[in-house]
């Protein structure tokens, strides 16, 4: 493997890197990124491997002895601290991230994302290790501009509605609101990573995802996830595309939202591990404001792709309108817009997404229609007699 370098062009040095939630989407991706193209050596924590269990096995593999896989819970695991002193930077993924679990398991979502993170974190700043902490773009909660009348010039005015790292307001709904229970821990979490920070020198970055979209994400309910439950937006309606069900446009799909493809937003990880000193104390928004589209108009995209990828014919009512109390029960809430500033991530790394919606979503759908049908044919078969 050639020499790596760091933008500022000095030698990049291998390291030890303790990821908590290594077994999930994000997780899974930025592994491979890890042992593809770099020397960097995994700890992978996790309680379930499936996503990466093709890193694992066989021993043949390239990178052999640079990834482990260790089977842990971090609510009760006196394992983590060993663990996290091990390496030379901590990358904490893991929280509970589908906003129908917001309403109905406002505890739980509350102590996987606050209370589960804090040994982490403590265990970064005591024993003087870096810390890369995944937040979420929902920390902002509602735009300035969505109190405004809604026929006011200002609604369309950048200033806003364009969610910056160290400007924007944290808006969030009432506490009846449980939907907010997601973000208002999260938030909580990253004020206790930047005191800790201030007060302990703590080594940070903390990462706002918008929307990061690709093979693996979420679930498909019954197929590579639970049965029940109710995946974020785009794993809800691919689920409906596979199973030729109309797709399901929470309050007329009004809200505005941003897509980024996954394999775009790991570089930029990969650029926040490798560049301590330009990432470190920051917090980066990580989307692409190109990929711009209301929810109703992701529909439309994801339909039209499908249809391309399954050629399959287009169902007569591709979708249906439904009640965000119906779909999500009591409680639920929402912000209109989430269109990420990228002024920050530019300066310090030189990053910008490059993939187009209409290409993330070809991706993810290609990928999403292989696994289904191989899922329906391995359901179908029938065991052969002894």
């Amino acid at each position: 493997m050639a020499a790596r370098t760091d933008l500022d062009g000095r030698p990049i040095k291998p390291m030890t890197i303790c990821m908590i939630g290594a077994g999930g989407f994000i997780g899974s991706h930025l592994c491979e990124k890890l042992m593809a193209e770099t020397p960097h050596k995994v700890l992978a924590l996790d309680v379930y491997n499936d996503k990466i269990k093709h890193l694992l096995e066989p021993d043949s593999l390239p990178w052999a002895g640079r990834i482990e896989f260790h089977r842990i819970n971090i609510k009760h695991d006196s394992r983590l601290e060993g663990l996290i002193k091990m390496a030379d930077l901590t990358i904490n993924l893991a929280a509970i991230c589908t906003p129908a679990d917001y309403n109905t398991r406002p505890l739980d979502t509350i102590y996987s994302n606050f209370i589960d993170a804090l040994p982490g974190v403590k265990y970064c700043s005591e024993n003087s290790k870096r810390l890369i902490h995944f937040s979420t773009c929902e920390v902002y909660g509602k735009t300035i501009g969505s109190f405004l009348p809604k026929d006011s010039p200002l609604r369309k005015d950048p200033a806003y509605y364009v969610l910056k790292e160290d400007t924007s307001p944290c808006i969030f709904g009432s506490i009846e609101k449980q939907r907010w229970s997601y973000a208002c821990a999260k938030q909580l979490i990253e004020r206790l990573i930047y005191a800790e920070g201030a007060e302990n020198g703590l080594d940070f970055t903390i990462v706002r995802p918008f929307n990061w979209i690709g093979p693996r994400m979420d679930f498909i309910p019954g197929i590579d996830g639970p049965s029940e439950g109710v995946p974020r937006v785009l794993a809800c309606f691919s689920n409906n595309l596979l199973r030729r069900e109309p797709l399901k446009l929470v309050d007329g799909g009004q809200s505005q939202r941003t897509f980024v493809y996954i394999k775009d937003a790991i570089e930029a990880v990969l650029l926040m591990i490798e560049n301590p000193d330009r990432a470190n104390g920051h917090i980066f928004n990580v989307g692409n404001p190109n990929n711009e589209v209301t929810v109703r108009q992701l529909a439309e995209m994801m339909t039209q792709v499908y249809t391309k990828v399954s050629r399959e014919p287009m169902l007569q009512s591709p979708s249906i309108d439904v009640s965000s109390k119906e779909f999500y029960g009591e409680g639920y809430d929402d912000s209109d817009k989430r269109i990420p500033d990228m002024t920050i991530i530019n300066k310090q790394l030189g990053w910008n997404p490059k993939t187009s919606l209409w290409d993330l979503l070809e991706s993810t759908l290609t990928y999403q229609h292989r696994t289904y049908a191989e899922a329906i044919k391995k359901s179908m078969a029938k065991p052969t007699a002894s």
